[in-house]
């Protein structure tokens, strides 16, 4: 029995100081039978022909000029002409260990269609990882290892964009590449989840993610926090919101406000609640900001929290966990 095809699709820009040890690493993979399709975004440095050398000298690696412009537009065009069973990602500047493919394969196999295969992710960069990327790695590995993504999925992407794999069945029944929403890779793991794909367990590394000051998830206004907020309002409404429970803000700072002026214009009605004395009794955007203790007076409450302090977090984790409220189901973080 032939094993199945693997499509790898890569979007790429500019990044000709990568692509030589990003594409080394994909004809290092034990597990042979793939084919990359490679796209170059409107390259104007010299990433073409570095591209244009490893195909010539391999025919499972394509390479495609983008008809559009950006990541989206290209992985559209990679996906229409894949040929592969399953489907999966890979960023230009990074790196696989050479058991990727074959891990992810073989989870997929095991677990059948409906099932997303995900990997442990490890950050590295010339002048030293931050700390920042490092609490997200390590945030992000330990949902991985249960395969609990989901669990905390409107608080950051739960599935690095170039670590995961999926039936092509699977990714079509659930839109592809085709919204046009960035952050496309957050979008794609929102729709894994209104689809009820299940994430598989895994403890290895599977990626190696590079940092660098003009990656573009640093630098794209698409990539913007603000940008995050938005996609996760849109998906919680589509998915998680009940009309018939009390919706709940808790916080009353920039995503706070942007979330209550969004609910505020749809005609979605909402209590907002905040710990900041300055802001308690006033109205914004025709609501009144009332004290947590208000809480108490609730029924049946379904709660979106800003708070962005990691106390104050563990805190309310901690008050809704004793009054026996689930994540997802009766709250969620969004930050």
């Amino acid at each position: 029995m032939q094993k199945p095809l693997i499509s790898i699709l890569t979007p790429f820009k500019n990044t000709e100081a990568y692509l030589a040890e990003c594409l080394d690493s994909i004809l290092k993979q034990s597990y042979t039978h793939w084919e990359l399709l490679i796209v170059d975004d409107h390259s104007t440095d010299s990433s073409y022909e570095v591209v244009k050398r490893f195909a010539k000298n391999d025919n499972r690696i394509k390479l495609i000029k983008n008809e559009g412009n950006g990541i989206i537009e290209a992985l559209k065009l990679a996906f229409k002409l894949s040929k592969g069973d399953f489907i999966t990602r890979m960023d230009s500047d990074d790196i696989m260990p050479p058991n990727k493919l074959k891990v992810l394969a073989t989870n997929l196999l095991n677990y059948g269609k409906q099932h997303v295969a995900v990997g442990l992710v490890k950050y590295f960069c010339d002048g030293g990882v931050k700390e920042g990327y490092k609490s997200y790695e390590q945030w992000l590995n330990t949902l991985t290892e249960i395969g609990s993504n989901y669990s905390e999925i409107y608080k950051e992407c739960v599935i690095p964009s170039p670590c995961w794999m999926v039936y092509r069945d699977d990714l079509i029944a659930c839109d592809a590449f085709n919204p046009n929403r960035y952050p496309e890779d957050y979008d794609l793991t929102f729709r894994f989840y209104k689809h009820q794909y299940k994430c598989i367990p895994c403890n290895d590394v599977l990626h190696y993610w590079r940092d660098y000051n003009t990656r573009t998830s640093r630098t794209h206004i698409h990539y913007a926090q603000n940008h995050f907020t938005t996609l996760k309002l849109h998906y919680f409404l589509d998915v998680d919101y009940d009309p018939k429970r009390t919706l709940v803000i808790w916080g009353a700072g920039t995503k706070g406000k942007l979330i209550a002026k969004i609910l505020t214009r749809k005609g979605i009605p909402f209590e907002w609640i905040c710990d900041n004395p300055n802001k308690i009794g006033r109205d914004i955007y025709g609501t009144k900001l009332r004290a947590f203790n208000y809480l108490k007076q609730l029924t049946n409450a379904q709660s979106i929290i800003t708070v962005a302090n990691k106390k104050a977090q563990k805190e309310i984790r901690a008050y809704l966990k004793q009054i026996d409220m689930k994540p997802v189901e009766d709250y969620v973080f969004f930050c």
